[in-house]
């Protein structure tokens, strides 16, 4: 595998965009955990190993248990997912394949028993946030320990 091209040593000034992105979407309030698990759901769902890889370590770090870390692929079929968290996961998956089918009112519905207006809009930042780091990734071919 070789790195494309490092982008941050090219484009410092497109990191930097992203990376105010990623802090207002990090500073908007969203359960830290939460935030990480969309942030890993969205990686593997693009196959960006670079993301997934570092978000399965964050999480690690936060406390995350090695089970939901490799169920998380199969949330749908195990019951250590919180229905909140299954609301998220199943946004994260839509808005992630946006093109493939929208995001459906009934997904919609399921978020909003837990999260306001603003709160959805944070969700989806949240989950656009990550796709962008995903296809900035994946297009200059980063992957797991490329910047050691």
């Amino acid at each position: 595998m070789n790195l494309r091209i490092n982008y941050r040593k090219h484009s410092p000034e497109s990191f930097k965009a992203l990376l105010s992105l990623e802090q207002f979407a990090a500073g908007t309030g969203l359960d830290h955990k939460l935030y990480e698990l969309i942030k890993l759901r969205a990686s593997q769902v693009n196959g960006c190993s670079f993301c997934a890889d570092m978000h399965a370590k964050d999480l690690l770090n936060l406390g995350e248990s090695m089970d939901r870390l490799l169920l998380l692929p199969m949330w749908r079929e195990v019951p250590i997912y919180s229905d909140e968290e299954r609301a998220v996961l199943e946004l994260t998956e839509y808005v992630t394949s946006i093109s493939e089918a929208g995001v459906p009112d009934e997904v919609y519905a399921r978020v909003r028993q837990f999260f306001d207006e603003k709160q959805y809009v944070h969700l989806i930042m949240a989950i656009i946030t990550i796709n962008a780091w995903n296809r900035i990734a994946i297009a200059n071919g980063m992957f797991p320990g490329c910047f050691d």
